[in-house]
């Protein structure tokens, strides 16, 4: 992963992110792409479905459209500077982006079938709004739970684009699945978070300090439940990383960590990551990001 030093002024966009769950025997996997290395953004690296708000999220009839109302929407993801239309359009965006990338139709009624009438409308070049009107779909954003929310620092590390990214948690269901589209992703795979990270540590697969630090935190839960519970639990924790120099490495530095701002932290495992060995690492090493605190 290529490390990126520049101070950005552009301004930040508003994004979704859907990490998407399953039990399986050995315990919960997420479902992870690998984006194309032909993308500007994270290219060759293990991703969760997402990407950034389209004008079209604002879906004119959301009443319609929508199992919760804008007002719902907006009181969980707990940002009372948000108007409520832009609160629902962030859920609108996840369920889309989730739909566009991994083939997930969260939507009552979305049968096998009708995942696949909507798939091809999709190829053909209809918009998402258009397809949820078209098949007569109502989103079910009670699927989706907020989980957190990450602010791309203004002195990049791995990217010269800033998103404000509001990540969700979602089972996949039962009757769906999903897969890499071909495009944007080249592959795909569901692993538990640890042997994720583990694949990461041996070189197996690229990760981004988000997808590290997320799957860190994921990997303290055995059940779909349990990490669902404990995000509807609290409100959705606000990371704003922020990195500086030290010893010669590049560090982020993340809530509770004596060099951020804030002192109180927001994720279990370590509060910074350093770039050595041509990827982000904990300082203490593999075991360090398994830990609580």
């Amino acid at each position: 992963m290529e490390l990126n030093h520049q101070a950005i002024e552009t301004p930040v966009r508003d994004a979704s992110t859907v990490v998407l769950l399953r039990d399986a025997p050995s315990g919960l996997e997420v479902f992870l792409m690998k984006r194309s290395g032909l993308s500007d953004v994270l290219g060759g690296a293990y991703v969760f479905p997402g990407g950034k708000l389209d004008a079209a999220d604002v879906i004119d009839d959301m009443p319609n459209r929508l199992d919760q109302t804008p007002q719902a929407l907006h009181a969980a993801l707990n940002e009372p500077a948000l108007q409520h239309h832009h609160a629902a359009a962030l859920y609108v965006a996840a369920l889309r982006e989730a739909f566009e990338e991994s083939g997930v139709l969260f939507a009552e009624g979305a049968s096998l079938a009708v995942t696949a009438q909507a798939a091809e409308l999709l190829k053909n070049g209809k918009n998402f709004p258009a397809i949820l009107a078209q098949l007569g779909l109502r989103l079910q954003t009670q699927h989706v739970q907020p989980w957190a929310r990450w602010i791309t620092p203004k002195l990049a590390s791995v990217s010269t684009k800033r998103f404000d990214t509001r990540f969700f948690l979602a089972a996949v269901p039962h009757h769906q699945t999903a897969v890499h589209d071909n495009f944007e992703t080249t592959e795909s795979v569901w692993l538990a978070p640890r042997a994720a990270l583990e694949a990461y540590w041996s070189g197996g697969i690229a990760l981004a300090p988000p997808q590290i630090m997320s799957l860190a935190h994921l990997s303290h839960h055995r059940t779909v439940a349990s990490a669902l519970a404990e995000a509807r639990s609290k409100p959705p924790a606000v990371i704003e990383p922020e990195p500086f120099d030290f010893e010669g490495l590049r560090t982020i530095t993340y809530p509770g960590d004596v060099q951020h701002s804030i002192r109180q932290r927001a994720l279990p495992g370590p509060t910074r990551l350093c770039y050595r060995n041509k990827r982000f690492e904990p300082v203490n090493g593999l075991e360090a990001l398994f830990l609580r605190e």
